[in-house]
Formats: C-alpha cells, structure tokens, sequence
C-alpha cells in the first residue's frame, strides 16, 4: 500500500512538473508578428524604416515572420494602406503555417483605423507608437519613469478606448501593446484613464520640484552639468560607466535604460562635474513620450555641456547618407526644438568596429567604450570645452 501511494505521489509531482514547463514555455515563447512599413515623406528611407522596425520590435521580445512595405500617396482614410496590400497581408495570415499574434504596422494609426484593420486580419494591430510605449513599460524600472510610462500609456489608450473593448477579444489582455508599468492591470475606463492620468501628472510634478531642488543644491555646489544625449542604443550608459568606472545596466536594445542616472565625474586638478544619463532618442518619438518625460528632459536644457554619443560603426548608406548620420540630423532636430545648449561635443563610439577611418572635426572624438580608446582625449575635451 505504501509503494502505491509512494507511485501515486511521485506521478503528480511529475504530472505538475511537466504542466507548469508547458505553462513557462507559453509565457516565455515570443509573439509572431507580421509588419508593415509605410513611407510618406519622398525623403524616407524605406531600409532604413525597415531595419528600424524591426529593431524596435527585437527590443518587444517579438519574431518577425515577414516584413510588407508600402509607399503612400494616397491615404485609405479606414486602413491607411491599400486594399490589395491589405488583402494580401490577410491572405498571408491566414496561410501561414504559423500562428501570428500580432501585426505590427510602422505608422500612427487612430483608433478606428487599428480596429479596421485588427478586423481585416482578425488579430491583434499595434502601431509604431504602442511598440514604443509597449519597450519603455518593459524597462521603467524607477518610480519617477513609471510613472511616466503610466502616462504617456494612458493618453495613448484614452482615444483608442472603442478599438480596444470593440474588437472581440482580438486585441487581448497580454502581450505587446498591453504591459503596463510594474506589471499593473490595464484600465480601459475613460472616466478611471482621465483620473488617474490627472493623479500621475500630480505625481510627476511633486517629483519635479525634488528635482528642481536637488538642482539648486547643485547649483549652490557650482559643479558643472553634462548630459549623456542621443540615438537610442548608441552606448550612452556604456560611455557613462567608462568615465565614472561604475556598472550601471547597459543592453543591446532600443531604449534600454529609461531611468535618469547621475554621477560625479572627475576631471582631474580637483574639479569634479556631474554627468547625467538620459532618455535615448529615435525618430518620429511620439508625442506621448515626449509630454510624460519632459521632466526628465530638462536635465538636458540644464546641461552646461552635451555629450552627443553616436554609434560610428552604422555605416549603412542611403541616398549618400550613412545610418550615424541621419541619426544625427534626428538627434540635433529635437535638441534645437528642446532650447538645448550648443555647446556639445560629438563622440564617435564603437570606432573600434569602424570599417574605413572618418575625418573629425575640432568638437568630435572617436571612442570605442569596450577598449577605452579615445577615452583620454574625450576627457581633455570635456575640460577645455567647461573651461577647467
């Protein structure tokens, strides 16, 4: 009697074991997803969007089955893409040997739009914009960031509230599009969004005047400010704990670290300053980020000096303009619309995988954060550039 028993125990330990690593594994397995690519502008760089997208959706945990593009000139007002391409999309879905779980469309849609089109093709439709609010619920890890994310969350859902409870279940209750800071349930109740956006924006500015506080004692302190700026997944963390020798979290994804971290930076001769880690940039941010993370950007109007960190090694060429390039031009445009301080300083990264030498200018320097090289000469730059 006691070897069954002894039988019968160990077949449920085994039954649940097995059971709870299939549960693990459906957590754990990757959306599929189909994407589309949309150019507007004749200026756009069709590759350039696709590689871009496709990164984002990396940086989602995603699997990309298969890209579609379109250029348009013409906007379908109900599905912003044409009716033979969507049909072929939809064709595609529904043959594929893989289930797709999501599809991801490069552009921002309204809400009836993502409903439209999450009816076409009976999954769920997430736009370039959730994709970019989905990677940055993913990696707010401090108070102040998640509570920016719950915001920029919320006025993204408040106008796409009909799509998301109208679609039969399609757009689901997990997944990309639907993670929310913290791991916190998701409200689609406009009365409850409007509340608790005007409680987060209250939040958000009590943190500010900390801020602004720790600013005077800053200020009080004389220390000069420098801010890390630029393209997201440039290496600015990377730069930061090779100058501070710390080890704070760096990652090969878009938008890795959110968090504004400080620290102080010797300069040598007894001056110190302090270098401030920022937000990372990307093209067409959306308006939703830019509103919940305007704080955090001010550290950026406060810098005595920027420190415009380029990874060198994207080398990709279009229409006679490399990839560090046009990141550039992206990074500057929203910098000369934040008010920010001319006084930068353009550092080269990942020279140590640069394929054929580049000419620099008086204010730029190359550096390779995974050898050190270069990180001297930036160093004497940041002083002469601060007068020390």
């Amino acid at each position: 009697m006691l070897i069954f028993t002894y039988i019968f125990v160990f077949d449920i330990v085994v039954c649940y074991n097995i059971l709870m690593k299939k549960i693990n594994n459906t957590e754990n397995e990757k959306e599929n997803a189909v994407v589309i690519s949309i150019c507007t502008k004749k200026e756009d760089s069709l590759e350039r969007k696709i590689d871009e997208i496709n990164r984002l959706c990396f940086s989602c945990d995603l699997n990309v089955s298969k890209n579609f593009y379109q250029i348009v000139k013409d906007f379908n007002k109900s599905t912003v893409i044409g009716k033979g391409k969507v049909d072929e999309i939809k064709k595609y879905i529904e043959e594929c040997e893989e289930i797709i779980d999501v599809v991801i469309v490069d552009y921002p849609l309204t809400g009836s739009q993502a409903k439209n089109l999450s009816n076409i093709f009976n999954v769920k439709v997430v736009d370039r914009v959730g994709v970019i609010i989905d990677i940055f619920a993913r990696g707010a890890k401090s108070k102040e960031a998640k509570l920016q994310v719950k915001l920029a969350q919320d006025q993204y859902i408040l106008p796409r509230l009909s799509q998301m409870q109208g679609s039969s279940g399609r757009f689901g209750s997990a997944g990309v599009g639907m993670r929310g800071p913290g791991e916190t349930k998701l409200e689609l109740n406009r009365r409850i969004l409007e509340n608790e956006m005007e409680s987060l924006r209250k939040q958000i500015a009590k943190i500010k005047q900390q801020r602004q506080e720790t600013r005077k004692e800053r200020i009080k302190s004389s220390l000069p400010l420098i801010a890390l700026v630029g393209y997201t997944n440039a290496g600015k963390s990377s730069l930061l704990n090779c100058l501070v020798k710390e080890n704070i979290y760096a990652d090969d994804k878009y938008f890795a670290t959110l968090d504004t971290t400080s620290r102080k930076l010797y300069l040598g001769d007894g001056n110190y300053a302090i270098l401030t880690d920022t937000v990372g940039f990307i093209s067409d941010l959306p308006h939703e980020l830019v509103d919940a993370f305007a704080s955090t950007l001010e550290e950026v109007l406060q810098a005595d000096l920027l420190l415009h960190v380029v990874d060198v090694s994207l080398g990709k060429e279009d229409n006679n303009i490399k990839e560090y390039q046009a990141n550039i031009k992206v990074t500057n445009k929203l910098l000369d619309s934040l008010g920010a301080t001319n006084n930068r300083i353009i550092v080269y990264n990942k020279c140590d995988i640069l394929g054929k030498p580049i000419l620099i200018e008086e204010n730029e320097v190359l550096v390779s954060t995974k050898t050190k090289k270069g990180i001297d000469r930036l160093l004497s730059l940041i002083k002469y550039k601060l007068g020390k």
